[in-house]
């Protein structure tokens, strides 16, 4: 990485922290991601150099891991993410079951604290929404 990328990176990752420390406790990783959990579900926050004037924010929060795979999960998460989400509604399949997680990535240069702010919340404000909402969470890990 060079020192314009982590720079720019640095930066980026500080105004998120900043933006979201109006309504949340956030930790700073050592690789510098920034780490914080809405109600029960975690999440977190990266920022990527994709090119020269192009630094972005990947947000990612896990909304349920190690559930049954069935039917009704996968339905109920096929129509969820129909439904506009910000964000794209992902599952995966592991030893231990099934994860759902809510990911969202955005250049974020430029934007100011309460946008930012407004706009990180929303994404997370959804993800636990969707952990209230998906069939079988209620017993996840």
């Amino acid at each position: 990485m060079s020192a314009t990328e982590a720079a720019e990176t640095g930066e980026l990752l500080t105004q998120a922290k900043e933006a979201l420390e109006r309504y949340l406790e956030v930790r700073v990783d050592d690789d510098g991601a920034l780490t914080f959990s809405h109600g029960d579900v975690p999440c977190v926050i990266q920022a990527t150099r994709l090119g020269e004037g192009l630094t972005v924010l990947s947000l990612t929060c896990v909304v349920a891991w190690d559930l049954a795979d069935g039917p009704e999960l996968s339905i109920a998460v096929a129509e969820r993410a129909g439904q506009g989400l910000f964000g794209t509604l992902g599952v995966g399949h592991t030893d231990s079951g099934v994860d759902v997680t809510l990911r969202y990535a955005f250049p974020a240069a430029g934007l100011d604290a309460a946008a930012l702010g407004t706009l990180l919340m929303l994404v997370v404000s959804t993800a636990s929404q969707l952990r209230t909402d998906l069939p079988g969470i209620g017993s996840a890990g």
